[in-house]
Order: structure tokens, then C-alpha cells, then sequence
């Protein structure tokens, strides 16, 4: 918050809590987060509540309509683990991760090959795409949007779960290939869904584009606190990225054309 006439902002890093890693966070938000602490958005507030000596202590509410207003604008809690870089209702650190959408096939099947949206390959089949994403615009240009199914965009994941209705609905043969954020798809194939195979699309040069940066988010205004969670970032990059994998996230260089290199 600004105290105009002042010139000076006000101090807002007092609403941070010393004493605990107070995190802002969906109960049913799998493979990110759920109460149980199975995510990988869990695991890594962990790793930062540890090289803070901090214990994580969560405010949970879904991630839909009224997420960052009913938690961090709250001030129930301190930090995001995942917000997209440039969002206008956070202020963003810097990312710790980029990731790409993806293409998710069965493993053994004629379109393991595929690595782009205008491959012939894939015309006339059945695609699952979440209505609105970035993906469903490239489907359109190359002509993939007629035999199409949507998946909703924005739901209460402790009663929706569209990305894994996706991915069961490609294992059940229903549809022939899904278009999936690869932060979901990866992790998701990687515990449950053994026969198929995610393909992140790097090659894609049109807009929208397909990858982004991944930050955490804080409270407008805490620059202190930003700086104090860009220096965990940055300090401890290695072990992120190996929590990360470990999950099945593919990761990707900062252009958005490469796999990151794994050091």
C-alpha cells in the first residue's frame, strides 16, 4: 500500500511472519499441493522453510475466483509456491522454474514421434485440450479444433479434476492425445498413468506462446520479503531443480526451445 502525499511507501514487511514459512495453498491441488503435503509445490516450501529454520504452516482455500484475496491479500499467510511471472495480483519473485505445455501420447502408440502441433499425424483425431489455454489457439490454426474435447479451465479441484479426467480419458482410449501443462502432465504420467508419454512442445513458434516462468507470489508492496525469498531462489537453484524432476516436471531453458541442462 502507498501513503500518497508522503512520498514514501508505506512499510508492509511487518506482515510477514518471523516465526513461520506461511504459505498460501489449494487443499486438493495435486501434483502441486494438497493437505496431506504429497505435491511438489509441498515439498518445496519444505526446502525453504528448512533454510529458513522456519516450520510451514498453510492457509488453505482452492485455487479458483477469489484465491489471492481470501489468503494473501488476507494476510493469513506469506507466499504463493507457483504464480506465472507478470501476474497484477502479486508481486512475483524471481522464477525458480520455466515449463512448457505438453503433448501427452501413449508410449507405445503411432504418435510417440510427434513434436509439433501441425504434424499430419495428428489431424482428424480426438485431442483433450482445457478450453482457453494457449494450446487450444495453436489447435485451431492447424485445423485440430473440429473433433476436439474441452476440459473446464477453472474449477474447485476438491470436486473437479480435469486434467486427470483428461488423462484417464486418454489411457480409456476416449481421446487420442491431450494437450497439458507440463508442470500437471509430467508429475501426473509419472505416478499414474505408466503407458504414456509426455512430449513438451519446444517447437512452436507462433503465438500464443507455450512456456512460462514460474515464481512465487507475495503480498504487493513486500520488496524486503521478495528479496529475502529471490535470494532462497538463487541460492538454492540446484536443489529446486532436483525436487522438481524428481516430481516429473520437465524443465526448460529460459527461451523456452531447450530442455534445461541438468548441470
Amino acid at each position: 500500500m502507498l501513503i500518497f502525499g508522503t512520498g514514501a511507501p508505506a512499510q508492509t514487511s511487518d506482515l510477514v511472519s518471523d516465526t513461520a514459512f506461511r504459505v498460501c495453498a489449494d487443499p486438493a491441488n495435486v501434483p502441486m499441493s494438497n493437505e496431506a503435503g504429497e505435491g511438489y509445490e509441498n515439498a518445496l516450501a519444505e526446502l525453504l522453510a528448512a533454510k529458513l529454520e522456519r516450520p510451514v504452516q498453510y492457509t488453505w482455500y482452492p485455487m479458483a475466483t477469489g484465491f489471492v484475496r481470501n489468503t494473501l491479500q488476507a494476510g493469513t499467510c506469506d507466499v504463493v509456491m507457483g504464480y506465472a511471472q507478470g501476474h497484477e495480483m502479486v508481486l512475483n519473485t524471481n522464477h525458480y522454474m520455466t515449463s512448457v505445455y505438453t503433448l501427452v501420447v501413449p508410449k507405445d502408440g503411432p504418435l510417440a514421434g510427434v513434436t509439433t502441433l501441425s504434424d499430419p499425424a495428428l489431424q482428424d483425431l480426438r485431442i483433450g485440450v482445457v478450453a482457453g489455454s494457449p494450446p487450444a489457439t495453436h489447435m485451431v490454426r492447424n485445423g485440430l479444433i473440429g473433433k476436439a474435447r474441452g476440459y473446464n479451465l477453472v474449477v474447485d479441484r476438491r470436486a473437479e479434476s480435469p486434467i486427470v479426467d483428461m488423462l484417464d480419458d486418454l489411457d480409456a482410449g476416449e481421446i487420442d492425445a491431450a494437450l497439458v501443462w507440463g508442470p500437471l502432465a509430467g508429475p501426473l504420467v509419472k505416478s499414474d498413468h505408466p503407458d504414456l508419454a509426455v512430449i513438451p512442445l519446444l517447437e512452436e513458434t507462433l503465438p500464443p506462446r507455450l512456456f512460462f516462468r514460474i515464481t512465487m507470489g507475495v503480498r504487493q508492496g513486500e520488496k524486503v520479503w521478495q528479496r529475502e525469498l529471490n535470494s532462497l531462489i538463487r541460492r538454492n537453484q540446484d536443489e529446486i531443480d532436483a525436487l522438481l524432476r524428481d516430481a516429473g516436471v520437465p524443465l526448460i531453458n529460459d527461451m523456452g526451445d531447450a530442455p534445461k541442462d541438468s548441470g
